[in-house]
C-alpha cells in the first residue's frame, strides 16, 4: 500500500537535506519523538503533518505517497514472422520499443525497405548482414549500428547460421516493425 512508503520516504527525504530528527522536527515545530513515529510508521500520517514537512524537505505530497512501483518483469510472446523469432523486451505502447530478433540463415537478402524512424541494433550472436543504401557490410557479435531507417535497408543472417540482434526502434520506426491483430505486435523486416 502506497502509506506504508510514506514514513521511509520522509525518512529519505530528511537525509538526502542532511538534517537530524531534531532539526527537521524544530523547524517544522512538531515535536522529534512525533516525527520518529512517523517516519518509522508508528503514528499515522495525516495532511496537517506532512504539509510542513514536505513543503520545508522540497519534495511533494506525491513524492511521498506515490504509488508502489509496478512488476518490471516484461511478460509478452515470443512471435515468428518470415522465419524470424521476435521477442518484445520492453512492454506494448512503450515509447522505445526493444527486440530480440533473431534471424534465420538465409541464401537471399530480403528487399530493400524504406519508413520514417531510427534503428539501432546490437548483435548478441552470429554475422549479421546489413545492406544500408550502397553499404553491404557484416557485422559480428559484440558489434552495434544505428541508422536512420529511411535509407534503404534489408537484414539478414549472415555465413550460413541464425544471427540474434538487441535491435531498438523509435516509435516511428516500432509501428512499422510491428504489426498487430488486436492482440500482439510483432516484428517485420
Amino acid at each position: 500500500m502506497a502509506l506504508d512508503q510514506v514514513g521511509p520516504r520522509l525518512r529519505a527525504a530528511r537525509l538526502a537535506r542532511g538534517w537530524t530528527l531534531d532539526e527537521l522536527a524544530g523547524r517544522a515545530a512538531v515535536s522529534a519523538s512525533t516525527l520518529s513515529r512517523l517516519e518509522s510508521g508508528k503514528r499515522q500520517a495525516s495532511l496537517e503533518l506532512l504539509v510542513p514537512l514536505t513543503r520545508l524537505l522540497g519534495v511533494s505530497l506525491d513524492d511521498l505517497v506515490a504509488a508502489p512501483t509496478p512488476d518490471p518483469r516484461v511478460r509478452r510472446s515470443a512471435l515468428r514472422r518470415h522465419g524470424m523469432e521476435v521477442v518484445p523486451l520492453t512492454p506494448a505502447g512503450s515509447p522505445v520499443e526493444t527486440f530480440r530478433v533473431t534471424f534465420p540463415a538465409v541464401r537471399e537478402l530480403p528487399s530493400l525497405r524504406v519508413h520514417d524512424g531510427f534503428e539501432w541494433l546490437y548483435v548478441l550472436s552470429g554475422r549479421l548482414r546489413l545492406r544500408l543504401g550502397d553499404q553491404d557490410l557484416v557485422l559480428v557479435r559484440g558489434e552495434a549500428a544505428q541508422f536512420d531507417t529511411r535509407t534503404p535497408h534489408a537484414l539478414s543472417a549472415a555465413g550460413g547460421r541464425p544471427a540474434t540482434v538487441l535491435s531498438i526502434f523509435d516509435a516511428s520506426g516500432a509501428r512499422i516493425h510491428t504489426y498487430g491483430d488486436g492482440t500482439e505486435a510483432g516484428a517485420a523486416r
